[in-house]
């Protein structure tokens, strides 16, 4: 295969699922720049996705916006998935290196990433017994990003697709377990501000008295 650019590659992989990965293994080909590129898109999707989509179709409950939510569905889960399938991976032998999984990963998102941008605008234009095509955009968006992860994990360890699915679901196991640990953290955290505010409080109110 000839030499790409890095934006080429994005869309030979694109067109070819299935051994796309494989051929940018091979050319040791794929950048951090497009992947963290994808995954702030991803950011910008879920926002669209929540707060910009049309009337008809959706209608957000909370009216402050909050951007921690938006940040843990693209930010923090997409660094989970990443450092468990390493950690995961490193177990089963696997051969790929952190910053791979993390640009294949990234790319596999393209596809779940645009159908939340398409789906955003159609929102505006169709009514509600049009949802159906909106539908169908979604679901060939999940499945396209399913069979490129695939793919990618599949190349990246040099994995049979066995061994694939296996990875796939501990990875989910651990990235369940890191983001239960992070939220017993972030409590603990909160539990130690609030104690030392009330501490605060309590000792500028006896000095003043």
């Amino acid at each position: 295969m000839m030499e790409l650019s890095p934006v080429r590659w994005v869309a030979h992989i694109l067109r070819h699922p299935v051994d796309g990965f494989e051929d940018m293994r091979w050319k040791k080909s794929g950048s951090l720049k497009i992947a963290f590129f994808i995954v702030f898109m991803l950011f910008l999707a879920n926002i669209a996705n929540e707060r910009l989509y049309g009337f008809n179709h959706y209608i957000p409950y909370d009216r402050i916006f909050n951007v921690v939510p938006y940040i843990v569905k693209s930010f923090v889960i997409f660094g989970a998935w990443t450092v468990g399938n390493w950690s995961v991976c490193s177990l089963l032998d696997g051969e790929g290196k952190m910053r791979n999984i993390c640009i294949y990963s990234a790319y596999a998102l393209i596809p779940y990433t645009a159908q939340m941008f398409i789906n955003t605008i159609l929102s505006h234009f169709l009514i509600r017994d049009e949802y159906v095509f909106m539908a169908i955009i979604r679901i060939i968006g999940i499945v396209w990003s399913a069979v490129l992860l695939f793919s990618a994990i599949r190349s990246v360890h040099q994995y049979s697709a066995t061994k694939t699915i296996a990875a796939i679901a501990l990875t989910i196991g651990a990235m369940a377990i890191m983001l239960a640990l992070l939220v017993l953290f972030l409590s603990l955290i909160q539990h130690v501000l609030i104690f030392f505010s009330t501490l605060f409080t309590e000792i500028s109110y006896r000095i003043r008295s």
